[in-house]
């Protein structure tokens, strides 16, 4: 195990980033529902803003665990050729499923938001942050999105696959992943406790995070 539960993972991620520059005007986007106790660590840590960003993946019919896409915000929506053409899902089929998808996308957002607006981040760098990457479908569509807004775009996460980080590349200006093991088979199996996050949670930290946003402090400064 590398992390005890996602909270830890998101200091041992913070740990990580100590020595980075040219972050000062990020926003740390969780994607939830996973990705956002381990944000929330990292934007304390550097008193960033937190907000979310809505991904979420179009799982195989019958086998909702494996992703054939991912939808996001935006109506941007990734397709994982391989998956689609091995299991020849058909177009139809395909289209149900992402709008069921997009519906609970946007139940969700309003859910967790509470009628609040997003954090705005035109011009400024948007840094993706989840709990672990396998395929990174849906970090990889949340990335497209952004990208049209952001100035830079960033993907974190504590653990992921070697040969998804290189592909991220292509998507973002960095991707950091500090542990990349060879024999990454699921995320959940480098935590003590993967339990599920639930919507109160993610509610939680964000107005926890808006609470501290209220007396704000200067920005940590990351060093050269």
């Amino acid at each position: 195990m590398l992390f005890e539960n996602r909270r830890d993972a998101g200091r041992k991620l913070a740990s990580a980033l100590a020595n980075l520059i040219g972050f000062e005007d990020a926003v740390a986007l969780g994607l939830p529902r996973g990705g956002v106790p381990v944000a929330f660590e990292v934007a304390h840590a550097f008193r960033w803003p937190l907000d979310i960003f809505m991904v979420r993946k179009i799982g195989v019919p019958g086998q909702k665990e494996l992703a054939m896409g991912a939808v996001a915000s935006g109506g941007v929506v990734v397709f994982n050729q391989d998956i689609l053409q091995a299991l020849k899902i058909s177009g139809d089929e395909l289209q149900r499923v992402i709008q069921r998808e997009m519906r609970e996308l946007e139940r969700q957002e309003n859910a967790y938001r509470e009628g609040r607006p997003p954090v705005e981040i035109a011009g400024r760098t948007a840094i993706l942050i989840d709990d672990g990457i396998a395929t990174g479908a849906s970090v990889k569509a949340a990335a497209r999105a952004v990208r049209k807004v952001a100035s830079r775009v960033a993907i974190l996460a504590p653990v992921a696959s070697a040969s998804t980080c290189k592909e991220l590349e292509q998507e973002a200006d960095r991707v950091i992943c500090p542990h990349q093991p060879l024999d990454f088979e699921a995320v959940g199996m480098f935590y003590r406790d993967f339990s599920p996050t639930s919507e109160e949670e993610v509610r939680m930290l964000l107005a926890q995070a808006r609470r501290e946003r209220e007396f704000e402090l200067p920005a940590r400064p990351l060093e050269s």
